[in-house]
């Protein structure tokens, strides 16, 4: 992005919505920093993919669209679902398996949905909503009703066929959706560098007239941007687009991945630490004149709101065994 743009994009996104932006990376990353502690104390079922230092591009890409738009999530998708607006007591009664929950405890930490919210769902399989997303994004353009739809996946999801199939046919048919690339640079421990040929993750798109940009992913006003002109361009008519956040986690691939053993040195994920999007974001926010004790009170409302979240999901009851054979709709 170049510096005219990204002053842009500043003035697009005002001091408020800015800050709403900080509120809800801060609750996110409170969110799994809560997953990673109610985990390891074993009181969560499942295996959680966390989000930590992604939190950008699910606030940034979810913030440039209409409450009414949808998303296709992918297995690393608490962020996701917060940024697109689903409740944080719901969301952490899922994790618990608890009958609040967002799916009454059903789909737990990879395979909820919040259909209410336009979250059409989280996805174990790499790639696998990239294709659920061309399917829902025709509908919306036979259907008339002027909805945009956003698939997330990542660097790994590149090199599967699905990927290619769909965006064919999303251009093919010129479908309203917005491909949403989060390139953390590992698909699970493998560099990407390693794995994947050719000279960028864009020019895939590009080789079948889609039109792709990289955008930085650490910088959530940069993505609400790029994403809001592209969310404009495909609910115009002008078919699908692609872009690809230069994104990190923070936290290893899973739950229990170390986040610096094995195939990542404590040297890179310092320097990727240094481009962290909350502190990126705060920095903006003070040189337009909010203060420290703002920020902070930003922050400290988060903590409160995933606080008060887990005691709902610890208080929630869990589902009544009587409702085992309820939504199945196939055996």
């Amino acid at each position: 992005m170049t510096a005219d743009a990204a002053t842009a994009s500043e003035k697009k996104q005002s001091t408020e919505q800015l800050l709403h932006a900080l509120s809800r990376m801060a609750t996110i990353r409170r969110f799994e920093e809560t997953v990673f502690e109610i985990y390891r104390r074993g009181e969560m079922p499942g295996f959680a993919h966390l989000s930590v230092g992604q939190e950008a591009v699910a606030v940034g890409v979810c913030g440039a669209l209409r409450e009414d738009d949808y998303i296709v999530s992918s297995h690393r998708g608490h962020g996701h679902c917060i940024a697109k607006g689903t409740s944080v007591n719901a969301l952490m009664a899922e994790m618990l398996g608890k009958s609040d929950g967002i799916c009454r405890g059903r789909g737990g930490t990879m395979h909820f949905a919040d259909i209410a919210h336009g979250n059409i769902g989280a996805l174990g399989i790499v790639g696998a909503g990239i294709g659920l997303g061309v399917g829902l994004a025709l509908s919306c353009a036979m259907s008339g009703n002027g909805r945009v739809v956003v698939s997330f996946f990542g660097d790994g999801a590149m090199n599967e066929g699905l990927a290619y199939e769909a965006m064919n046919l999303a251009a093919i048919w010129q479908v309203p959706l917005v491909f949403a690339c989060e390139n953390n640079l590992y698909g699970e421990y493998t560099p990407m560098a390693d794995i994947t040929a050719g000279p960028g993750l864009t020019a895939r798109a590009e080789a079948m007239g889609i039109p792709a940009v990289k955008v930085d992913g650490m910088d959530v006003t940069a993505i609400h941007q790029a994403t809001a002109a592209a969310a404009e361009r495909a609910r115009n008519g002008g078919g699908p687009v692609f872009i690809e956040f230069e994104t990190y986690r923070f936290a290893g691939h899973h739950i229990g991945d170390p986040p610096t053993e094995g195939y990542r040195t404590k040297a890179e994920v310092a320097e990727w630490r240094k481009r962290d999007p909350i502190e990126l974001a705060s920095a903006k926010l003070r040189q337009r004149g909010v203060s420290d004790a703002e920020l902070d009170a930003v922050r400290a409302a988060s903590a409160v709101e995933v606080a008060d979240a887990l005691d709902f999901a610890r208080n929630s009851a869990l589902p009544d065994p009587k409702e085992v054979e309820d939504f199945v709709y196939a055996n």
